[in-house]
């Protein structure tokens, strides 16, 4: 049997890097776009508005402590399906991958492509030009996807410094958000309105765990950087680092962005208002304002996007280096690059761009977008996955006691718990509030089970829990 071929990855990326690439993978479209829809879930309530705000923040600083256990111990390439992989049989880790690749993870990288070409359309039509229309927003998103693509085939090197220069830009845009938003012409009058929705409490409750859905997607890459771990110099110690460093800090900027927003725009204002920061900024600036922060949303999605480019074709090519995946994927080019994982992911993002697309074509007036219908569709199957993936710290624990790890979860019965049951509690209300989208995306999971059977040899589906640590 021909075994795929051996990573040659080189340890380029510092502490830097890896906090770039970590706030990089978090500001994308979701704090631009997200805003209105988390108004419109809890029913123009501030109080829980801001309340699932703060917890999907807390959830996500709780969800990296775990995860630096396992990164720290496993520094290896692929992110959650290497740690599903050593604690857990591999149809588990395989079926994860699968998932990651079909559903959720190149679905994400459409999502973030289509608001950056909605926001270029909104500079053109500030500008003074008419609307360029749907044709238009489709074609930028899928030569975003491609330009980035090539460009991530020159090297990790240039990919990293890339990043870092996409991720000052993003920090320093969104604080503009946060300064405009806050001195020029704010209304505090509109934190005068109801705080908790007149409704049954069962009905705000269910409404807020919709909200959480796409306030931990605009959450979402906080763990990007493990994603690429061989190729982190000292990761024991960097990855950590840049992981709480990296969440803090966008936790920071996410609360005090949308306390901006509510200065500017009212509840029933904000809720009308996808493109959110533009017209909170158009409010406050004018024109100007309104063209400057979507130049400043354009360039932080196209960051975004490039940023899942780089990430995500690190697992595709390690399932199959370990003979899960695709074999043609396994190879590294001359620079380090996994360049067919590279442009099997870009096939993949494209097929699911066009169907996005031609739902939003068809699509009755009052029905979702594109955009939250695609987060609709991969959220409970990632759900699931990631309640393994957290679990398999513990499982990691029970396997490899003697395991040196450089990091361990302080409070750990607390924080596991903690995480665990809020997982659970994501995952049962995702698919009570959006349940044919949830069968969608754990159909096309299933259909990896066709390709366990025939496409994966034997020696690659032996058991090697704890073997690979």
């Amino acid at each position: 049997m021909t075994q795929p071929a051996a990573s040659t990855y080189q340890a380029g990326l510092g502490w830097t890097e890896a906090f770039s690439i970590i706030i990089g993978r978090i500001i994308g479209s979701g704090i631009f776009r997200t805003p209105a829809s988390v108004m419109l879930a809890v029913s123009g309530g501030l109080g829980p508005f801001f309340v699932v705000w703060i917890l999907g923040g807390l959830l996500t600083f709780l969800s990296a402590l775990l995860y630096s256990e396992m990164v720290a111990m496993l520094p290896k390439n692929g992110g959650p399906y290497v740690y599903l992989r050593a604690a857990f049989p591999p149809i588990i880790s395989f079926l994860r991958g699968w998932a990651m690749f079909f559903v959720s993870e190149t679905a994400s990288i459409v999502v973030v492509s289509i608001v950056f070409a909605e926001y270029s359309s909104r500079v053109i039509v500030i500008a003074g030009l008419s609307d360029p229309g749907l044709l238009f927003r489709g074609l930028l998103a899928l030569g975003t996807i491609w330009s980035l693509t090539g460009a991530n085939m020159l090297g990790v090197r240039f990919s990293g410094l890339f990043q870092d220069v996409l991720s000052f830009v993003k920090i320093a845009s969104l604080a503009a958000v946060i300064v405009v938003g806050t001195v020029f012409d704010p209304q505090p009058s509109h934190f005068a309105a109801s705080w908790w929705p007149d409704q049954p409490v069962i009905e705000t409750i269910l409404g807020m765990a919709m909200a959480l859905r796409y306030v931990l997607f605009s959450y979402s890459g906080w763990e990007g950087a493990t994603y690429v771990a061989e190729e982190v110099k000292n990761p024991a110690k960097n990855l950590p680092l840049s992981l709480f460093a990296g969440i803090g800090m966008v936790m920071l900027l996410y609360i005090s962005a949308n306390v901006a927003y509510v200065l500017q725009l009212s509840p029933a204002e904000l809720i009308e208002s996808p493109s959110v920061a533009a017209v909170a900024l158009e409010r406050a600036a004018g024109n100007i304002g309104g063209l400057l922060i979507s130049l400043a949303v354009v360039a932080n999605t196209f960051g975004n996007v490039n940023s899942q480019i780089f990430t995500k074709s690190r697992t595709w090519q390690a399932m199959a280096r370990d003979g899960l995946f695709f074999r043609i994927l396994a190879p590294l080019s001359r620079a380090g690059v996994p360049t067919m994982s590279l442009l099997f992911q870009g096939l993949w993002a494209t097929a699911l761009l066009l169907l996005a697309l031609t739902a939003d074509h068809f699509k009755a007036e009052g029905e979702k977008s594109a955009y939250d219908r695609v987060i609709d569709f991969f959220s409970f199957t990632s759900a699931v996955f990631n309640f393994l993936t957290f679990y398999a710290v513990l499982r990691l624990r029970q396997l490899l006691p003697d395991k040196h790890r450089p990091f361990r979860t302080p409070a750990f019965p607390l924080v596991f718990g903690a995480v665990m049951l809020i997982q659970t509690a994501f995952a049962v209300f995702t698919f009570i509030t959006s349940p044919w989208a949830s069968l969608a995306g754990l159909a096309l999971t299933t259909t990896g089970l066709v390709y366990w059977h025939f496409g994966v040899d034997h020696e690659a589906k032996q058991d090697r829990r704890g073997q690979d640590a």
